[in-house]
């Protein structure tokens, strides 16, 4: 774990060996939250974990989980994640019908609330309703599918919203999500993140462990720069 306001790094298991699921949830102890992406094949056409599978990584996470619900009817569904023990809940606005009360429901449980928005999305549909957030996820990828390319162009939105969240006095961790690398991690740390999550990064490394701690230096140094 982190220091208080040090870069905090969520590897998606989503890149891990589904096999052997223990064993690369262990290989990550040394991160912050293991971000476990939920698909439902209605609002991104992908498949993934169900409210069992999330129960089960739960029960052997080392680390809290960073849950990332890609589903149609988050106002049903996600008070279900936050009641098996995940620590932080994040769902699309593009999905949601009431998203503020669905933030507060999740809180009342215990979780952190997060709310997403697509690459496409307008930062500035966020600007009245941020205080009601724990963590703002800007999607640096279209949702779906682990391994696609970092979109830069969602650069200036995130800036905007960290700016904004500053301006308002709202204290919201500001998290993004797709093509996260050695390469890239410094635009979005430069840009206002300080959650990052990254998969084949760190799955696909040689050292687990050493990834992290090198995403985790990149991103504080490049804070620190802007």
């Amino acid at each position: 774990m982190t220091l208080p306001g040090a870069p905090r790094i969520n590897p998606s298991i989503l890149s891990a060996d589904f096999v052997n699921m223990q064993r690369d949830l262990a290989r990550i102890a040394t991160a912050d939250f293991a971000h476990v992406d939920v698909m439902d094949n209605h609002f991104v056409p992908n498949l993934t974990f169900g409210p069992q599978m999330v129960e089960r990584v739960q029960a052997t996470s080392p680390i809290p989980l960073d849950v990332h619900l890609m589903i149609t009817e988050p106002d049903r569904w996600a008070p279900g994640y936050a009641e098996i023990g995940a620590a932080s809940v994040t769902f699309h606005l593009e999905a949601a019908s009431d998203p503020v009360a669905l933030a507060r429901r999740l809180r009342d449980i215990g979780a952190r609330a997060g709310i997403a928005i697509k690459p496409g999305t307008a930062g500035e549909s966020l600007y009245e309703i941020l205080d009601e957030f724990d963590q703002v996820l800007v999607m640096t990828v279209e949702p779906g599918f682990g391994g696609q390319g970092f979109m830069a162009e969602t650069m200036p939105k995130l800036r905007a919203l960290v700016s904004e969240a500053r301006r308002r006095d709202v204290n919201t961790w500001f998290q993004v999500d797709g093509g996260i690398s050695d390469a890239t991690i410094s635009q979005a740390a430069e840009a206002g993140a300080d959650t990052f999550v990254a998969g084949s990064a760190v799955y696909g490394a040689d050292s687990v462990e050493a990834a992290i701690a090198g995403l985790r230096d990149r991103a504080r140094a490049a804070s620190l720069e802007s």
